[in-house]
């Protein structure tokens, strides 16, 4: 993967991204992606923010190589703090990290998502609790793509503010996804189901029994279940 040809999971996410967007790429690792965008010239502006030392300076080689230093600014910064007043950022693509932590991000610094219009969110693992966060803090899910590269399979979920009150149900599936049914999608959740049934047996023959989270594991088979059929 190289700034002229994305992974297929950062390709899913740049389709996303609105034509003359200024972004904000949070963990840009090699700034692939904003480089990416402002070649193809669908952004007009981009910050690529990297919190650790070696990424931020493959970021900052990789803009310089390509002659975009006007258009991408490399900023070493935990999180949102890579983004500033004057950069009048309007949207943010953070991807390839656990749903937990993208979620932390996000309520670590509030003030910079003012005036952001949208969050294209690549979750590595964690979407549920993500979806959840979202959910509780007045995000509407617009979109949600599902794809598989290398053997994994990824989620991509794209939210504007808004309020949106979604099931659990919907909220552990996606809203989309679990409409569309994909066949992505029923691979995922077909091997989650085998595993959910495997935990679920191991609690049962537990020493100590917990039924709270065996009445989980029970209930989310059963949505399994009815969406996969």
């Amino acid at each position: 993967m190289n700034s002229e040809k994305l992974s297929k999971r950062l390709e899913k996410v740049a389709s996303f991204v609105p034509k003359n967007a200024r972004l904000a790429d949070i963990g840009s690792d090699h700034a692939y992606l904003p480089v990416y965008l402002a070649k193809s010239k669908q952004i007009s502006y981009a910050i690529a923010g990297e919190v650790v030392a070696g990424p931020f300076e493959s970021a900052r080689h990789e803009v310089e190589s390509q002659a975009l230093t006007s258009k991408i600014q490399v900023r070493l910064a935990n999180g949102l703090a890579a983004i500033q007043p004057d950069d009048q950022i309007n949207t943010i693509t953070i991807a390839g990290m656990g749903g937990q932590l993208i979620s932390e991000i996000l309520k670590a610094n509030p003030e910079k998502l003012e005036g952001v219009a949208r969050l294209i969110l690549q979750p590595n693992v964690g979407e549920y609790g993500l979806r959840r966060w979202l959910n509780q803090n007045n995000y509407k899910i617009v979109a949600e793509a599902i794809l598989q590269e290398h053997q994994k399979i990824y989620e991509v979920i794209i939210v504007e503010k808004g309020n949106q009150k979604l099931t659990e149900k919907a909220l552990f599936f996606g809203p989309f996804l679990m409409q569309e049914k994909s066949t992505v999608f029923i691979e995922k959740w077909q091997h989650e189901l085998l595993n959910k049934k495997r935990i679920l047996e191991k609690l049962k023959q537990a020493k100590q029994i917990n039924e709270l989270k065996i009445s989980q594991f029970n209930q989310e088979i059963c949505w399994i279940h009815e969406v996969i059929q």
